[in-house]
């Protein structure tokens, strides 16, 4: 489990952050919403270390956060940022491998464990078949089961993503999402993803977390979040809500 207690983080002078105390499950697919600019990123790297507190604490699988040092925080936190750009192109197959990065010494090359552990995956993911392509010809969506092999390799209990699905069409926002679901059934693992889509993450997450002016507006299952009078006040929008009669619960009808 994830222990935040009246976290306060920010950049610089600016306090993104205010107060935030919330228990992020080792395993479930908890999905963190709320308007742009609510701090959802900020306690994303907060809790990977990438950014102090200036007050608070979190605790991570009863350890405090400033204890662990970054080798071992990358044996806890897969991290799949929002938009991944690189001078070089590489192979499938050495996109996925660099997941076991933790585990090597310096110039240390990959084991045949190492490889055959990353063509496991991607044959789980059902990308044997793309395992010699550059990962640049790929479709958004098989670039991002290419880098959920990848954090899978890494054999973290966690795995966090930030808006990963945001600029995918719906048809692989919907398979990326499902595939998530999948992992955590299968795998007993924590995935945290940051989405912009209520809806989809209202038919998937076991936990939704709302931010909103940096700090924690509400949590809980998705029939509890999916309230109009906490989606209205967190999006300062009316919004109605009806039930989806396929998932059976809440989704927002737009106005």
């Amino acid at each position: 489990m994830i222990d935040i207690q009246n976290l306060f983080c920010g950049y610089r002078n600016n306090e993104v952050l205010r107060d935030v105390s919330l228990k992020i499950p080792e395993k479930g697919l908890s999905v963190l919403l709320g308007p742009n600019g609510a701090g959802k990123s900020t306690l994303l790297f907060a809790i990977m270390g990438y950014l102090k507190a200036s007050s608070g604490s979190i605790v991570i699988k009863d350890k405090d956060l400033r204890d662990y040092s970054r080798a071992e925080l990358a044996k806890i936190i897969a991290f799949i940022p929002q938009e991944q750009k690189s001078e070089f192109d590489y192979s499938v197959l050495d996109t996925v491998l660099m997941g076991r990065y933790p585990f090597m010494k310096l110039m240390q090359k990959y084991t045949e464990e190492d490889i055959q552990a990353a063509e496991d995956t991607l044959a789980m993911l059902n990308l044997s078949a793309l395992k010699d392509r550059w990962l640049n010809q790929l479709s958004g969506g098989e670039k991002q089961r290419v880098y959920i092999a990848r954090a899978l390799i890494q054999e973290t209990p966690f795995i966090f993503l930030d808006e990963s699905l945001s600029h995918l069409d719906i048809n692989y926002q919907i398979e990326i999402i499902k595939l998530l679901k999948d992992i955590v059934l299968t795998q007993n693992k924590g995935v945290l993803l940051i989405s912009h889509n209520l809806n989809l993450s209202a038919n998937y997450a076991d936990l939704m977390i709302l931010l909103k002016e940096g700090r924690l507006h509400s949590f809980g299952k998705p029939e509890n979040i999916m309230k109009e009078d906490i989606l209205s006040d967190v999006f300062s929008i009316p919004l109605k809500t009806m039930d989806n009669p396929g998932s059976g619960l809440p989704n927002i009808l737009y106005p």
